[in-house]
């Protein structure tokens, strides 16, 4: 396991966007605007972001 951990926030609404991207700001933990989520810096996690690049931001990364 890594010990690595990126911190990151929703910034825009899953309303309105296709159900693929509403799956998978819930698989990184995030259900509303304003969230924030620190999870482990793996590839998995960072594909995850990189296909809802435009509803979330990465705060911290540790």
């Amino acid at each position: 396991m890594t010990d690595k951990k990126i911190t990151v926030e929703q910034t825009g609404s899953a309303i309105g966007r296709p159900d693929r991207q509403h799956r998978t700001l819930l698989g990184l933990g995030l259900t509303r605007i304003g969230r924030r989520r620190a999870l482990e810096d793996t590839p998995a996690v960072r594909g995850m972001i990189a296909k809802v690049a435009h509803l979330v931001k990465i705060v911290d990364e540790k």
